[in-house]
């Protein structure tokens, strides 16, 4: 977005208006022949509801936009908004374009009716070919094309759809066909994508040009989404059901959008294995016990739904989960199976179904297609090679290559390929007649700033079924290719997305998600899926285990020199500054313990090939956060975003030790920023105890390996002062002592004084209260062990002197928090089908 608006800088802005500033934009625009564009009509005249929004963008100088595009870009990049591409593990930066696609209401509605018949076509289909298979028998619709995709599940044939409908989100691919006109590229019923990426697109705008869209008169989105909400309860046993969104996880390409609806819908994001089958009904396993799941979202594709009945290699769904299906106790959006109708052999027939079904022809139309299953088909696509684009009949299931189309005609070397393709397995493939997509504007930059230039694009448009019927979504999910010989079928390098506004000609009113019924009002958290509190208790840690790093390097460039370019020859041989070295070795922060000190400072915090550095644990971290998206505010993720740049340095440039003190300074502050949004801004519910263990127990077992290296029975007044700044606790006993470091008054302070929140003593008091906030695996009032183990390691604290904690018993203390936080882990995250979990003890509900 930025790169393309950046010939605007430096160039004075002419004394130009609104019109003039226009006109020079669109100056040289000139659609390709044969092309359908957005902006402008075959005559040549701008059309739609394009002029409405560049004159309104012509009031803005090319810096004013630059200015708020820069804004969007910050917001994109704090946000942690991204996405993966297909097979590829690395987050690339949400690539939002400058230009939203605009349609007029008037247009939009007559967009919506074919969008809602389509639909309704599509839940015919399904409904017909898993039940009474009419349309089959009565010759309007091939059974090769039915029994031949791997989409339909034979174990699905019969079994009604709980809430009686097979779809309650349909999307549908659209661009201009050859005439001007709308029409369907791709049906998406399995589980379409797309959705959460118009709402981040949505909310990055509103904030961009907040004025716009009270001035264009853009329907608003949230009606929608609540809508949408409401629909994905239909048919669900329980008046307040529980909803849950299922996600292959977060290397999923789509997760970072997952994790955004189900944050701003209020479902529980699951994966497979936080769910389960129990007496025929799904199950979420939360560190409560097992709570009942009512309804489903799913986000995988059907056949790894459940490996006893459909893929038996998939890890993605849950055993048995098609029992649930055929009593009626889970409602799924979309019914298992439904990607049947995604294939692209219907399209011949859909016309005489549309007649069939629903009495009236199709009102939208897509391009022209043979089905090769089909003698005459066949006989016209080899005829026709030349013209003709060759797709697969039915989607492939995954990879790159799921919505591929082959672009254009066949080429004279893949023509022997291709036509042996056709002799062998001809059902597998559809001709298409050849028609290169429709455009729209989108800006470059031109040797006097920005000028407006035709680029290909495909627009995705959603309906949800409500309980008052199809509701369409008034904008969409647009993809925009960079360059006109790359279609954008689908989201990767080369693809911008741009919002959808659709202008009515009234004005618009604003209203916010949940305004539409009051809930019952309660003052629960909602139930933590033990996987979620896995990843708090680990976040927790890894953040202090970075921390814990950060203060040691400090404390040696400190403890060297005050990193401040003081003469600091002779001062690495000291007995704190070779302590100091030999504990970042032992972590694996430093790959040798003799290093030149700016050279230690650098790995230990910068490092990613060290697996002690600070920044591979802040690294860690993140991978944690990304899969709790859903639980992690803005602020939080944006803190994170900081300190990974703060530690992101070129471990082969020089830095001073001033310049490294400076960085690992301003990496606490953020860890400390970090801590106070946990403290202040995070619902006291399951998942901050969860966070807060990680903490405590961390910062614990890290206290006692420092008392073990800085604060033995052979510390040194220097050891000991190392210490009293790990534990940041030089001003407490400044004011408590008026002596200097004494090894008896330092460990009292660093170990057992339960008012310092940096001792062990703190970390032992705030671990009991966090475990007894936690559900019981049993009402028999006997404490679990791991409450035991917590209060026998607080009473040891309460009752030891400074004096008794030599090396021998510091040891016993560190088993100790070790064994505690694998017993936590043992009772709230079991892993394994054959674990003790919590709902063996209690009940379910």
């Amino acid at each position: 977005m930025e790169a393309a608006l950046a010939g605007s800088r430096g160039r004075a802005e002419r004394p130009e208006g609104p019109r003039e500033r226009v006109a020079r934009w669109s100056a040289g625009y000139r659609p390709a022949p044969g092309r359908p564009d957005e902006f402008l009509g075959p005559d040549g005249a701008p059309r739609g509801a394009w002029p409405r929004l560049l004159d309104r963008l012509g009031g803005l100088t090319e810096p004013e936009i630059m200015a708020r595009f820069v804004a969007a870009e910050r917001h994109i990049r704090d946000a942690g908004i991204s996405f993966r591409i297909a097979g590829d593990q690395r987050e690339h930066p949400w690539p939002l374009g400058c230009l939203p696609l605009v349609i007029e209401g008037s247009e939009w509605a007559a967009l919506s009716a074919g969008i809602v018949q389509r639909a309704e076509l599509m839940e015919a289909i399904l409904a017909d070919v898993y039940g009474d298979g009419r349309l089959v028998a009565e010759g309007l619709l091939p059974a090769a094309i039915v029994a031949g995709t791997p989409e339909f599940l034979h174990p699905l044939h019969g079994v009604t759809p709980p809430g009686g409908h097979y779809l309650k989100l349909y999307a549908a691919d659209l661009g201009r066909g050859p005439d001007g006109r709308w029409q369907v590229l791709a049906d998406r019923t399995q589980a379409p994508s797309g959705l959460g990426w118009a709402l981040e697109n949505r909310m990055v705008l509103a904030r961009t040009f907040p004025d716009f869209f009270q001035d264009l008169h853009v329907e608003r989105l949230p009606a929608f989404f609540q809508a949408f909400r409401d629909g994905l309860a239909l048919g669900a046993e329980r008046v307040d059901p529980r909803i849950c969104l299922l996600t292959s996880g977060p290397y999923s390409s789509t997760y970072v959008e997952q994790a955004a609806l189900a944050r701003y819908l209020g479902l529980m994001l699951v994966e497979g294995d936080d769910l389960v089958m129990r007496d025929g009904r799904l199950h979420v396993r939360t560190v409560s016990g097992l709570k009942r799941a009512d309804a489903l979202w799913r986000r995988i594709d059907s056949d790894f739904l459940d490996p006893l009945e459909l893929n038996p290699a998939s890890r993605l769904g849950v055993p048995g989960i098609l029992e649930a299906l055929r009593n009626g106790s889970l409602v799924m959006t979309n019914m298992p199976g439904s990607g049947l109708v995604e294939s692209a052999a219907l399209a011949p027939y859909l016309d005489g179904i549309a007649r069939r079904v629903l009495g009236e022809p199709l009102r939208l139309g897509h391009p022209r297609t043979w089905w090769c299953g089909d003698l005459e088909g066949l006989a016209h696509a080899q005829a026709n090679l030349d013209s003709l684009t060759l797709r697969p009949a039915a989607t492939p299931q995954r990879g790159a290559g799921r919505d591929a189309i082959l672009a254009g005609p066949v080429l004279a070397a893949e023509r022997e390929r291709v036509v042996a393709a056709l002799r062998d397995r001809p059902f597998d493939y559809v001709a298409q007649e050849a028609a290169p997509l429709s455009t729209m504007p989108g800006w470059e930059r031109g040797p006097d700033g920005l000028v407006l230039v035709p680029r290909p694009f495909v627009v995705r448009v959603f309906a949800t079924r409500t309980p008052l019927g199809w509701q369409v979504m008034p904008g969409g999910f647009c993809r925009v290719s960079e360059r006109e010989d790359v279609d954008p079928i689908e989201l990767r390098l080369g693809i911008r997305s741009a919002d959808v506004w659709v202008l009515s000609e009234k004005p618009v009113a604003a209203p916010l998600i949940g305004t539409q019924a009051a809930p019952r009002v309660r003052r629960v958290g909602g139930h933590l899926p033990a996987r979620a509190a896995d990843g708090l208790f680990w976040l927790g840690r890894y953040l202090e285990r970075g921390e814990a790093v950060i203060r040691l390097v400090l404390a040696h460039l400190r403890s060297v020199g005050d990193a401040v370019g003081t003469d600091i020859s002779g001062a690495l041989d000291t007995p704190a500054a070779l302590a100091l070295r030999a504990l970042l070795h032992e972590w694996g922060a430093i790959g040798a313990a003799d290093l030149p000190t700016a050279r230690l400072a650098l790995e230990a915090l910068a490092g990613r090939d060290r697996p002690g550095s600070a920044r591979s644990h802040i690294l860690a971290a993140r991978r944690n956060a990304a899969a709790l998206r859903a639980r992690l505010s803005g602020e939080a993720w944006r803190v994170l975003a900081d300190l990974n740049e703060f530690l992101s340095l070129n471990t082969e440039r020089a830095f001073t030790e001033s310049q490294l003190a400076g960085r690992a300074e301003r990496a606490l502050s953020q860890l400390a920023a970090l801590a106070g949004l946990t403290h202040e801004n995070m619902s006291r519910a399951e998942g901050w105890h969860f966070i807060e263990l990680g903490r405590r127990i961390e910062r614990a077992i890290n206290t006692g390996a420092f008392a073990l290296a800085f604060a033995n029975d052979e510390a040194t007044p220097g050891c000991l002062g190392v210490m009293l700044s790990l534990c940041d606790s030089q001003i407490s006993y400044g004011r408590r002592y008026l002596q200097g470091a004494a090894l008896d008054p330092v460990r009292d302070m660093v170990l057992l004084d339960p008012y310092n929140p940096r001792s062990i003593a703190f970390q032992a008091e705030a671990i009991t209260r966090h475990l007894a906030d936690l559900p019981a695996l049993a009402a028999d009032g006997i404490p679990e062990p791991h409450c035991r183990l917590a209060t026998r390691i607080l009473a040891e604290l309460r009752s030891g002197e400074a004096a008794d904690f030599d090396a021998v018993r510091l040891t016993a203390l560190a088993t100790d928090l070790e064994r505690l936080a694998d017993g936590i882990a043992a009772r709230y995250f079991p892993t394994g089908p054959n674990a003790l979990r919590p709902e063996k003890l209690t009940g379910l509900a």
